[in-house]
């Protein structure tokens, strides 16, 4: 799969749909037992929240995200666990055989996702799971996640990203997301989404999908963070979940998780009709509270106190650090800076540099910008920084390391997700080289 390149060629869904069928995937019942998770940030972390619910509440429970962070096992999880290399590698294979021959009869060239998305289908099948949580690649309209039809998804969020295939405004790249909801499904939207309420409305009116907002229907209330977990109160229609906690940190985290008990409590109630509502609650609470997903304000040092952070879109970007500042307090912090050279590395800069008065700009091994450019956009959004260049991550983790310990600071890494990686693979002994991303 690694030899596929990213996209294929045009729309999947006629492909993709004719190797679902040549694997046997029961679509009928995959459509029953799925919930899709669109959005522009947050999708793995409310999938995660999603899947773990699940699992807390008893139910075998599969969960395809993507990307992976270290290891491509980590796209196909099952309660929790990521494939082991004796269940992935005969997948890979007879995957890798089918779609071969499909594109050679359709004479169309597959994409990366869409092979992995249906050993996920695959992989859940066969492992008779009971829920399935599935994070989109990009969008929904056209998405691979559109074939699972369900009947509960999500936009967690919208932000101006992959324009050129979504679209150059908010409403027609929600109204994109919106479409990996079956016809008589529901979609519940995150905070960000609500200024759009009207537009969805009438955009999902013809086929019959109904909506729910974040603070609308779906309401958050006594936000607190204690001991470094955050702790709130959640209200569904008219059930209420007093001090939910999790450990996954920032006011973007509360959207996903209250996005996810509100699939959870959907999904279950079109699944299996009305439930012990004491039951329901209780897998709401475990499942918030036991959810752990890397490299979203993730504590990888503490001496000293080292923060990545795998946000790639401006908005991302702000939210987490608004979350670290809210967590950890916004003083006596050292910026290790690096973006990728296909992202708005201006926009990027400009929503970090300007908080910080200690800068390591730095150029990941996988597609990084140079971290003389970084540095170079740095100076012009912040010109009172220190502003240090460390050519390699190597590099920025003994730079960043040096300078905490003459300033006395912390450590916070974030503007990609290939430059925390990397960061957190170095500072483990481990060489950026040696990961392999698609």
């Amino acid at each position: 799969m690694f030899d596929l390149p990213k996209y294929g060629d045009g729309i999947c869904l006629a492909r993709l749909a004719a190797v679902l069928d040549r694997l046997g995937i029961d679509r009928a019942r995959l459509s029953r037992i799925a919930i899709a998770v669109c959005g522009s940030n947050g999708k793995g972390s409310t999938a995660a929240f999603a899947a773990s619910i699940g699992k807390a509440y008893g139910l075998r429970t599969g969960l395809f995200t993507s990307p992976h962070l270290l290891r491509f096992n980590e796209r196909f999880r099952i309660d929790g666990v990521p494939i082991p290399h004796e269940a992935l590698t005969p997948l890979l294979t007879r995957v890798t055989a089918v779609v071969a021959d499909v594109s050679a009869q359709r004479g169309e060239q597959f994409g990366a996702f869409e092979a992995q998305f249906a050993l996920a289908c695959l992989y859940f099948q066969q492992e008779n799971c009971d829920l399935v949580v599935c994070e989109a690649g990009i969008g929904g309209r056209y998405d691979p996640v559109r074939l699972l039809a369900a009947g509960v998804s999500c936009v967690t969020s919208v932000d101006l990203e992959h324009t050129a295939l979504l679209g150059h405004s908010l409403e027609l790249i929600a109204a994109d997301k919106s479409d990996a909801c079956a016809a008589g499904g529901t979609i519940v939207y995150g905070e960000n989404c609500r200024p759009l309420r009207d537009q969805l409305a009438e955009y999902n009116r013809s086929r019959r999908v109904d909506a729910l907002f974040v603070r609308d229907e779906i309401g958050i209330e006594a936000e607190t963070i204690v001991d470094a977990r955050q702790r709130f109160d959640l209200r569904i229609g008219r059930a209420g979940y007093a001090a939910l906690e999790t450990s996954l940190l920032g006011a973007f985290q509360l959207n996903n998780a209250a996005i996810a008990a509100t699939l959870f409590a959907l999904w279950l109630e079109r699944s299996a009709g009305a439930q012990n509502p004491a039951r329901v609650e209780a897998a709401i609470r475990d499942g918030l509270r036991e959810t752990r997903w890397p490299g979203r304000l993730e504590t990888i040092n503490t001496a000293p106190l080292t923060v990545i952070d795998v946000g790639h879109t401006p908005d991302g970007i702000r939210q987490a650090l608004a979350g670290l500042h809210a967590a950890h307090g916004d003083s006596g912090w050292i910026l290790v800076l690096g973006v990728s050279r296909d992202k708005a590395a201006g926009e990027i800069v400009d929503a970090l540099a300007p908080a910080f008065d200690a800068i390591v700009c730095s150029a990941a091994h996988h597609k990084g910008a140079p971290a003389e450019l970084i540095a170079e956009a740095a100076r012009a959004a912040n010109p009172h920084a220190e502003i240090h260049t460390a050519p390699a991550v190597a590099d920025a983790v003994r730079d960043a390391r040096a300078l905490a310990a003459r300033r006395d600071a912390r450590i916070y890494v974030a503007g990609g997700l290939f430059l925390a990686i990397e960061f957190a693979t170095v500072l483990r002994g481990g060489r950026a080289e040696d990961l392999r991303f698609f």
